[in-house]
């Protein structure tokens, strides 16, 4: 009985361990992250938010979850993996306001000026725009795939107040990864259906800007065009 007892017992803990391992996402940007949090914590997550703000490819929706997930696995605490990921998206902020203001308003339109299509005059609507609406644009760019990261490029661009800039991230960092960690850590090994619903928020974003690309280029091509004729007439 006692033989057939450990047998059981073994049979069980092989099995709960397999099924505990199903959960864990393997491979891809998830097992990459995966991997750096159970290597480094809640300092993984903030690593992985990082490196997602410098390269938009690499996607929150997937980095955020997870960690909520691998919160409420016990590997570290929900309050760590909300502070770790918020300053791992102000330290990638920071470096590319670093990257704007490096580059200034100066170096900004002369490489403007190099480039088809685009006119000084576009700069500097964009400078007035800023201006205006700098403020709220870094606020809730953070919750706008691709925009959460290049917000900051031009609020470098045009040097922002790095205490301004500095608030402005964090809160708005922190709604949107608190959103996605809160739910993350509720849905447990079912982190990755918040991950497949934003993802579509995420395309009709790609969409849209696509949208807004092409009608730019075809506009600016027919002025272009209508310019020549004029010219020639």
């Amino acid at each position: 009985m006692i033989l057939i007892a450990e047998r059981a017992l073994a049979a069980h803990l092989t099995t709960t361990h397999a099924a505990g391992s199903s959960e864990a996402p393997a491979g891809g940007i998830a097992g990459w992250a995966a991997d750096l949090m159970d290597s480094l914590g809640a300092a993984g997550a903030g690593a992985a938010v990082a490196l997602e703000n410098l390269f938009p490819p690499l996607p929150s929706e997937v980095i955020l979850p997870l960690a909520g997930f691998a919160a409420s696995q016990g590997k570290f605490s929900l309050l760590a993996a909300l502070l770790w990921t918020t300053a791992g998206s102000v330290v990638g902020a920071l470096a590319l306001y670093a990257i704007g203001a490096l580059l200034g308003r100066d170096r900004t339109i002369a490489i403007a000026a190099r480039l088809p299509l685009v006119k000084t005059s576009d700069i500097e609507k964009t400078e007035a725009w800023f201006t205006r609406h700098g403020t709220k644009a870094v606020f809730f760019g953070r919750m706008v795939p691709i925009f959460r990261s290049m917000i900051s490029i031009p609020a470098g661009i045009e040097r922002m107040p790095l205490p301004v800039f500095l608030g402005l991230t964090t809160a708005g960092s922190l709604i949107w990864n608190g959103v996605f960690v809160l739910v993350g850590h509720a849905l447990g090994s079912r982190w990755h259906e918040v991950t497949d619903l934003v993802g579509l928020y995420s395309k009709a974003v790609l969409v849209v800007v696509a949208l807004v690309v092409l009608v730019f280029v075809v506009v600016r091509i027919r002025t272009a065009g209508r310019g020549t004729h004029r010219a020639r007439s």
